[in-house]
């Protein structure tokens, strides 16, 4: 666990210090769970609401996006549930007087007995090399076994009894595993009660006749609520899906681990409506293909897993989380859900308006059933950046800190260094930095020897850098050095825009790993 901190101090420094996350209002100590994205996380950030809109909206002819507003009349929350069931469970230690989500203390009590068996799976793997066979040694060693029996009854329990809200046997399993507090060490624990995550404001001019209002707590009932409106206009045919990137605002009793769980969050969400009886072959679709996207950013397919709910949300009939593994562990990243009819259905209820859908080829009116994906924009940019940062030796016993994000999402694409600051050499790099900057967020450094130069780069994780020399003069052609393998070449400067093209283009990207 102490290596997994180090880690993740590690990322949460990185991030700061290369101009991708800090603390809001920092100046005056910051606001606690609320993060501001700096020059680099906000390009990052941005590159990755891009490659996904692309992959899910540009590319598929039967999906559309749209921009709700944050605000929604009250009503919405009533009809979605949130008012009445948007709760997390809540228990505070009465000696340290810090308060925690029950739920995550018992499943990080669970994966703690996962990781032992990560270990064990390390250690034989190291003992048997190459002759290890991972899988049968998960299925026959015994003591592998009895962990994963642990862990396994720990979830069930636990989703047991929070789907029949038996908050006290909550805290029973609490006190049965001995859970202590990770600040105070006491057990001494309070009752386990509900807490409500929406945030409240008001909505007009005196207070008398304000409105009370929610700031939303999920994009999805903006989606919901435009049904028919999108179909109409857009004379959509069932199936069809309709996708969303926005904030959301939850207040979470315990955030924390960076940016992951947040107050203030951005999610990239797409609802995909279809005939009833449909749902099972849609939701298997759907858990493929969201895969498959994540696969082709070139991370490692161990880094990602498949995680079936125990406990059903109230609107679902089947749900999965691809969970990643993060430097504190393996957590939610996307959600994949079967949300049936619950969602058109009671906003029909509530609003008095009929929100069905006219199937020509069965010649009937129905409620679709809906098919959700749900991915955390900032746990993505998270996600991303933690498995990117490296520290490795190189052959002369030196170190660097190497940022290897995936090209195409790369902040900076390429920096423009000239050799030195004279004899020409900068302006000649300007002149390429104009020519390239048209199609590529680029940077131009003619600070330090150009080795530290190279060595701020890779921190960065931009993945090119151009060196303009005196050759250049001479015969129009620069170094081109690749950020991963550290391998330079020489190449013409008019092939330069092709060359960078050819490894950050979303298109190629795609197509490569067969994510659409």
């Amino acid at each position: 666990m102490a290596n997994q901190e180090d880690d993740f101090k590690r990322v949460v420094s990185h991030a700061k210090e290369y101009g991708y996350v800090v603390q809001s209002s920092e100046i005056y100590d910051g606001l606690s769970a609320v993060y501001d994205y700096a020059q680099n996380g906000a390009e990052l950030k941005r590159n990755i609401r891009e490659y996904w809109w692309k992959a899910m909206v540009q590319l598929h002819g039967n999906i559309v996006g749209i921009d709700a507003a944050i605000f929604m009349h009250p009503t919405t929350w009533k009809a979605s549930g949130h008012v009445d069931a948007f709760n997390d469970p809540l228990i505070d230690n009465k000696d340290s007087k810090k308060r925690y989500r029950a739920d995550v203390l018992v499943e990080e009590h669970a994966a703690k007995i996962e990781a032992k068996i990560e270990k064990e799976v390390a250690k034989a793997a190291k003992r048997f090399g190459e002759a290890f066979d991972q899988q049968q040694f998960l299925d026959t060693n015994p003591r592998v076994q009895e962990y994963q029996q642990q862990a396994d009854a720990i979830v069930k329990r636990l989703a047991r009894s929070l789907e029949k809200e038996d908050l006290a046997d909550v805290k029973a399993l609490i006190e049965e595993l001995e859970i202590a507090c990770p600040v105070s060490g006491s057990r001494n624990w309070t009752e386990v009660k509900q807490f409500n995550l929406m945030f409240g404001t008001k909505l007009g001019a005196s207070a008398d006749s304000a409105m009370d209002l929610y700031l939303r707590p999920e994009t999805a009932q903006g989606i919901f609520v435009n049904f028919l409106n999108v179909q109409k206009s857009g004379r959509m045919k069932i199936p069809f899906g309709i996708a969303q990137v926005g904030k959301a605002f939850r207040n979470e009793i315990v955030a924390r681990q960076f940016i992951f769980r947040m107050r203030e969050f951005e999610q990239m969400e797409m609802q995909f409506f279809i005939r009833p009886g449909q749902q099972k072959q849609w939701y298997e679709y759907w858990k493929e293909a969201r895969l498959k996207w994540h696969l082709s950013l070139g991370i490692p397919a161990e880094n990602y897993r498949f995680h079936d709910h125990e406990k059903l949300a109230h609107y679902a009939d089947a749900a999965a989380d691809i969970e990643f593994r993060f430097p504190f562990g393996f957590k939610e990243l996307e959600g994949i859900h079967s949300r049936t009819d619950f969602d058109l259905g009671s906003h029909e209820k509530y609003s008095g308006k009929k929100l069905q859908y006219f199937d020509p080829e069965l010649d009937e009116h129905y409620v679709p059933y809906v098919i959700e994906t749900s991915i955390g924009l900032d746990r993505m940019f998270l996600a991303v950046f933690s498995n990117a940062l490296q520290e490795e030796t190189l052959e002369d016993g030196s170190t660097r800190i190497v940022l290897r994000l995936p090209a195409v999402l790369a902040p900076v694409k390429a920096a423009v260094l000239p050799l030195i600051k004279r004899d020409g050499l900068p302006e000649m790099a300007q002149q390429i930095v104009e020519d390239l900057k048209w199609d590529f967020i680029v940077q131009y450094d003619e600070k330090d020897a150009v080795g530290r130069r190279y060595r701020r780069q890779d921190a960065i994780g931009t993945p090119f850098c151009i060196t303009v020399d005196h050759q250049t003069l001479e015969d129009q052609t620069v170094t081109l050095r690749r950020r991963d393998s550290m391998e330079q070449e020489r190449v013409p400067m008019a092939s330069l825009s092709a060359r960078i093209h050819q490894e950050v283009d979303m298109k190629h990207w795609l197509l490569r790993m067969g994510a659409v």
